[in-house]
């Protein structure tokens, strides 16, 4: 078999990934056993689900390298869309299982659920054009971060160190930005007399317009294809290698759906990082709980330990996922060396991302995934102006000594 982009190339073989270091897998293991253990006998039984929903999400994220930096960068570089197809196919399983449960409108310990409808306006279409430019500088998304720094990528840490201090801006800022000038009207798209059933149909309409658009560009451009790394082969590439993109965006709708059907809202991320970046300064005696973000829509939030707020438990959860399986997967790695360049583009990165994530009322997860499953038009908003936003982070990137890939490429 050829080479698609060289014919006279042979086509390398399957790689197979290292072997498993029993080490990290066993940390990272115990540690979630014990965490767990501590969630279900003191936190209650959805705080203990919801911490087992995250390992299977940090699972999955590793496993199938489901990147949204990534495939924003590969779609606006050089028109390889198969990534965002995935994107596609979660965001319309995800709608098909939220519908239902936001139908209902109770958890399945009958309490309130709601999902992700938030205002469009000024504070999205900025804050989501900032995040998506903070991406490609910090290298990784949000839920990028936490899985990378679980597979041992310690550069992505000076990521999620600069999140914090975004998310805590965002949060001091928040305010300023729920102004009515920027923050216009509440959209869903099954506020309509046809209800969930006629945002279900409208929802594919705008998702099968995606899906042929990007495919309408790669016929024009001939990007280089996708290439993921070493996999095992048949059912042990469940545990030790690379699953197929589907595969992944199947698994994460399916627990995003878990994640609503729990705790009565979708999966989130960036909330924590407010969270934990307030709490350390307010023990400095800055007055953080006057902030409008935590004496208004997040009153009393600041007072909840750790481990009783579900996105840091998740968070938390994630990170010991992705490390179990990278562990497994043989990749786990601690990075050593990280020049001075990447360490100024992470840091700029992260606070553009935890700023941008505050304002826009998400990230990648909470706005782009979890709106538009919620049918709110605020997250299709957030995944236009991203597309913008990606278009500049790809020209910084290189004043960074970061790569971008190109239609010449073999690969990307």
């Amino acid at each position: 078999m050829a080479d698609i982009r060289n014919p006279e190339r042979p086509a390398r073989d399957i790689e197979r990934p290292p072997a498993p270091l029993p080490l990290p897998t066993a940390v990272a293991g115990l540690a979630a056993a014990v965490l767990a253990a501590i969630l279900f006998m003191f936190y209650g039984l959805a705080q203990g689900l919801l911490f087992l929903v995250a390992l299977g999400l940090g699972v999955a994220l590793y496993h199938a390298r489901f990147g949204f930096t990534s495939a924003f960068r590969q779609l606006m570089a050089v028109g390889q869309g198969e990534t965002l197809r995935a994107h596609m196919l979660m965001l319309a399983v995800a709608s098909l299982l939220f519908a239902p449960l936001m139908a209902a409108g109770t958890t399945v310990f009958g309490g309130p659920l709601t999902g992700y409808v938030f205002p469009v306006g000024l504070s999205v279409a900025f804050g989501g054009f900032i995040f998506c430019i903070g991406m490609q500088l910090g290298g990784a998304c949000a839920s990028g971060s936490l899985y990378t720094v679980g597979s041992g990528q310690t550069s992505i840490l000076i990521t999620l160190a600069g999140f914090v201090i975004g998310s805590v801006w965002g949060a001091h800022d928040f305010g300023f930005w729920l102004q009515p000038a920027f923050v216009w009207q509440t959209v869903s798209l099954a506020d309509t007399a046809f209800g969930y059933t006629g945002a279900l149909i409208f929802q594919a309409i705008i998702i099968g317009t995606i899906v042929t658009a990007t495919y309408a560009v790669e016929r024009r451009l001939n990007p280089p294809p996708r290439v993921g790394p070493p996999s095992e082969r048949g059912w042990v590439r469940v545990l030790r290698g690379t699953w197929p993109l589907w595969v992944g965006a199947l698994v994460l709708a399916a627990l995003n759906a878990a994640t609503l059907a729990l705790s009565g809202k979708p999966w989130g991320i960036t909330s924590a990082f407010a969270l934990w970046g307030s709490k350390l300064l307010a023990a400095t005696g800055a007055d953080v709980g006057s902030w409008y973000y935590w004496s208004g829509p997040h009153a009393g939030g600041l007072s909840v330990p750790i481990l009783a707020d579900r996105t840091s438990v998740m968070d938390i959860g994630i990170i010991f996922g992705a490390m179990a399986a990278s562990a497994w997967g043989g990749t786990f790695a601690i990075a050593r060396r990280i020049p001075w360049r990447i360490v100024i583009a992470r840091v700029l990165g992260g606070i553009l991302m935890g700023y941008g994530a505050r304002i826009a009322f998400g990230c990648n997860i909470g706005a782009y995934f979890g709106g538009i499953a919620s049918f709110s038009l605020h997250g299709w908003l957030w995944g236009v102006v991203g597309l913008a936003g990606t278009v500049i982070g790809i020209k910084l990137r290189p004043l960074f000594g970061m790569g971008v890939p190109k239609l010449t490429d073999s690969s990307c």
